[in-house]
Order: structure tokens, then sequence, then C-alpha cells
């Protein structure tokens, strides 16, 4: 299948197009950039891909699914743009400013029969995959709680003013991997730490709690521009707990310029000093790391354009993280816990 990618930038050149190309049965078939410096970059990393200076330009062209990330507040028009075109679509996170608009593209979806779905790629990380496969061997037990902390070192990456912010960016992930592993989300409370950026006032750290409708809690941060690196998820259950000190290990092999083609076999597997250890009556043990594969989304979201499942995220999964994080926003903002009906 046909994958045109709309945007070339951090996103689009390490966290996109080398997992499109990586995936069985797709093809990067085309890209658009328009100003020159992207343009260059786009012909030294794939010198044979097309590009095309708008998504009309590579819509016409043909193509089977389209892949937007450009930033957020472009990202409903093209999405929209694409929905009617009736070309399957990925949108990159978060895929709307809100839950409500969510609403707005995932029915405009609906209505025309494509297929959209929602880049949530960091449940096809090697601590994710991992922590996931303890929970379904149930090797903690009933679950008590989950702390999924990742902190970057990279204020030059925050985006400024009302449609950015570390909790849209990183929190998107961080609230999508606490659902996808512990179920809804009945109550959110939130602490933003804001700072002033020439596009205004800009969340660069937060902390939320999640009650989940399990009574499971979640308690999850993040921060960008503090200077401090570090991953850890610590998972704590009946049985015992688990804790794992991540390197983010796909992101840290794109940066440092390897790519899934030179070796989807052996891609993405955190190294042995990053394993997670699993604490039990039988004592501690070193579990190995499962395979991160951001491919893996490709390839399940062009099986579900081929014969009709469900995308590896839905609109509906979404549209539930986007819930959590307009009432994360509220209950930021006000100083109290915010309830949803999941």
């Amino acid at each position: 299948m046909r994958v045109g990618l709309v945007g070339y930038g951090t996103g689009g050149q390490n966290f996109h197009a080398p997992f499109i190309s990586a995936a069985k049965g797709l093809e990067l078939a085309g890209i658009v950039a328009r100003a020159p410096a992207t343009i260059a970059k786009v012909r030294a990393d794939f010198p044979d891909v097309p590009i095309y200076p708008s998504l009309t330009a590579l819509l016409a062209a043909g193509v089977d699914i389209v892949t937007i990330t450009t930033p957020p507040q472009t990202r409903r028009e093209l999405v929209l743009e694409a929905i009617a075109a009736g070309v399957a679509v990925i949108a990159d996170k978060p895929f709307a400013p809100d839950a409500k608009t969510g609403r707005e593209l995932a029915a405009a979806a609906r209505a025309r029969g494509v297929v959209l779905g929602v880049y949530h790629n960091r449940r096809f990380d090697a601590d994710m995959q991992t922590l996931r496969q303890l929970i379904e061997q149930q090797k903690v037990g009933k679950l008590w709680r989950l702390h999924n902390r990742m902190d970057l070192d990279e204020p030059h990456t925050l985006e400024g003013g009302e449609t950015g912010g570390l909790l849209r960016d990183m929190g998107s992930h961080l609230v999508d991997q606490a659902m996808w592993l512990m179920g809804p989300v009945v109550s959110v409370l939130a602490h933003l730490d804001i700072v002033d950026r020439p596009e205004g006032p800009t969340d660069a750290s937060f902390v939320l709690t999640l009650t989940h409708s399990s009574g499971a809690h979640s308690y999850i941060s993040s921060s960008k521009i503090n200077h401090l690196s570090m991953r850890e998820l610590r998972l704590y259950g009946e049985k015992g707990s688990y804790v794992a000190q991540g390197s983010d290990v796909q992101a840290r092999e794109i940066y440092a310029g390897k790519r899934p083609l030179d070796d989807l076999a052996g891609w993405g597997f955190e190294p042995p000093e990053h394993w997670g250890t699993l604490h039990s009556a039988a004592g501690a043990e070193k579990i190995p790391s499962a395979q991160g594969a951001w491919h893996d989304y490709y390839a399940a979201f062009a099986a579900a354009v081929q014969n009709g499942s469900a995308p590896p995220v839905t609109t509906e999964q979404a549209i539930s993280v986007l819930e959590v994080l307009d009432a994360a926003f509220v209950s930021a903002r006000e100083g109290r816990i915010v309830n949803l009906n999941p």
C-alpha cells in the first residue's frame, strides 16, 4: 500500500518515515514539504521519493494512506481534506486540540467510510510491550498503581502557546499508555508548571493522578526544560512489583543514525543494563526486554484498511485520551479533581 507523509519536521523525519519504510507491505510514496531546508532533508534521506507542495497535490498523485504530522494547529483541516478525498488517515498525536474536535473528525471519517487512526506509537515501546506481557501473565496480580515518568532534556522542542505545551505532547502518549495498561479513567487531578513563551503561556511540566474504573491509580509525570532525562516505570500489584528505567531505545537508535530496516529482527530491544526487575515472593528477577517496533503500528493500520478490522489505536480510544487531557487542564486551572464518565 502507498503511504503519503505530510510534514517532515522532527516527527516526520524520525518517528514516521523510517517506520513506514520498515513496515511490511507499505511503500513511502510521497512526502509533502515546502521549505527549502525541509526539501533538502527529504532529498538527502529519500532521494527516490517524490516531493509534493501540498496535501492536495499528494492526494491527486494517488495514495492509499496519508499520515498527517504537521503542527497541531494545522492538523484538523488536513485530516478533513484527506477524509473528504476518501483516503485512510493516520493523524499524529494529539490528533485534535480537544475531545470535541476529536469527535468531529471521527464522525467525518465514519460518514465518509474511511479508516482514521491516531499515532499513539508509544504503545509499541519496548518497555510498554514488556510491561503489557507481565500484566497479561498476571505476574504482579491485581493491579494497584502505575507510576509512568518520562523526563526529557529537550527545551528546544517544547511547542509554545495555547495549542502547544507538554501535556498535549508527551502527555498524550503517557495517558494513552496508562489507559492501555490499566483501563478507563474516571477522575483526574493535575498540576501543570507554566512558563512564559513568545507564543504565550505554555505548560512545560506536569503531574497527573488518574483513577481508573478498576479502582487502580496511575501517576504520570513529564518535564522538558529541567535538563533531566529519565524514563521510569513502576507497577504495583497484589503479587509484587515491577521497576524499569528504560533508555527509550528506538528514539536513541534513530537519533544515532540507525534505521529499523538495517536489522528488523534485532531492532528496538532494551540492552540488558536497562531490563526491568520483577519483585515477588520468589525474589528479584530481571525481565528480558520485549521488542519495541513502531513499524508494527503501521503494519497493523494497513491491515485494518485492507480487511476492515479495527486500527491499532481507534478514534474512540484517542478521544478518551483527549477527554483526560481536557479534564487535566480544568483540574490544574481550578485546583480540583475532575470526574469523567468512561
